[in-house]
């Protein structure tokens, strides 16, 4: 039974902007701070809406960070704005220490993320930052598929009490998830039922995978699709529900197959269920430049490779 229905291609970035705004609607101690890319994170919108509820700290993530954590203080429910480069990497130590150690309730909404990031090369695709984050004790992490769900998310991470990590992306990809969906932090999604194998997938993965079990499907070959759009806490329930039901699974994301979704996935069945597992993901490498679509092709992020991975795992099992 499939759970999705394409109607549009939108930017998540946008997803994020528009569900920004409603937070700050919902909740007058919803503030945003940036680092000099208002446009970039889509928050224009909110600005217009609460100009006296923003802060434009310039090109300082750090002391953004900081700011964010005091403002927690006083009772505020702050949003951080910058690229996902800058919000884990450069900051990693201010986050560690002003915000997760000290359990302060910062949301720290990280555009830009991934290969996608697309002609701004390596130095900005951060591939890392799932693994930065998700290692962080109290930390959520997560990272929805498309502007749907990406609005849904940001609507959530507000009125969830808590440090909370918001990855998603630049470019305009498929918006197929539902407009009025509940979003439940920690609640895998099931997109399409299956028994022959399981396909894990994060952030623009999604729709890869969707698409693979497609074609997939036209071999002959039953796959069970499983969103993850929160990596931590991960939603081990549906994982080995699902797992053991199939007997094989492919994890597909956007990430340094060292330390993202894959990893965490392995470690579930390591613990409770020993099972075939493939991988797809970029392979313990930096980017480069190029169009997201080359990038995506390149490195072996698309619906072929999760085909191709999927007829692997199937022969392992």
């Amino acid at each position: 039974m499939k759970k999705y229905t394409f109607t549009e291609s939108k930017d998540t970035r946008s997803g994020f902007g528009a569900g920004l705004l409603e937070a700050g609607k919902q909740d007058e101690n919803v503030v945003a701070l940036c680092a000099d890319l208002i446009g970039s994170l889509k928050m224009n919108d909110f600005i217009n809406e609460f100009p006296e509820r923003f802060f434009q700290i310039g090109i300082a993530e750090a002391n953004m960070m900081g700011i964010a954590a005091g403002l927690t203080i006083g009772g505020k429910i702050p949003f951080t704005g910058t690229f996902a480069n800058f919000s884990t990497g450069r900051v990693y130590d201010q986050i560690r220490q002003s915000i997760a150690y000290s359990d302060k309730n910062v949301k720290i909404a990280a555009s830009h993320a991934g290969l996608t990031l697309g002609e701004d090369g390596a130095t900005h695709q951060i591939l890392e930052d799932i693994g930065l984050m998700k290692m962080l004790p109290g930390m959520t992490v997560i990272n929805p598929c498309d502007f749907n769900q990406t609005k849904a998310a940001t609507i959530a991470a507000a009125k969830f009490e808590g440090p909370v990590y918001l990855r998603f992306g630049r470019p305009v990809v498929p918006n197929f998830t539902p407009a009025d969906q509940e979003f439940i932090i920690g609640k895998a999604v099931t997109l399409n039922e299956g028994t022959d194998v399981t396909i894990i997938a994060t952030g623009h993965l999604v729709w890869e995978a969707i698409q693979a079990g497609e074609q997939l499907a036209a071999l002959g070959i039953d796959a069970e699709i499983i969103n993850i759009h929160t990596i931590k806490p991960l939603d081990e329930e549906a994982i080995l529900k699902s797992v053991t039901k199939t007997k094989c699974v492919v994890t597909a994301e956007e990430h340094n197959r060292l330390g993202g979704l894959g990893d965490s996935v392995a470690q579930v069945l390591a613990k409770n269920l020993p099972t075939p597992q493939e991988f797809v993901a970029v392979d313990d490498s930096f980017g480069e430049s190029g169009t997201p679509a080359q990038l995506m092709e390149k490195y072996g992020l698309n619906a072929a490779a999760i085909v191709a991975a999927a007829q692997r795992v199937i022969n392992r099992k």
